[in-house]
């Protein structure tokens, strides 16, 4: 199992087009390899993002 991460230096963990596709892609591979992708959370100095939390992310089983 993944839990992937990353940083916003801008300081808005507002997630771009980018990192939507990107954890699309990843869950997608995840699922064909048999990894779970259990959350990606996008961080900054006073916030987070988290896509499990969003839904953005399916439950895992």
């Amino acid at each position: 199992a993944l839990i992937v991460c990353h940083n916003h230096p801008s300081g808005n963990s507002t997630p771009s087009q980018d990192d939507i596709e990107t954890t699309q892609r990843l869950t997608a591979a995840g699922t064909h390899l048999g990894i779970q992708i259990l959350d990606h959370i996008i961080i900054t100095k006073k916030d987070y993002y988290s896509f499990r939390e969003h839904n953005m992310i399916p439950e895992t089983k």
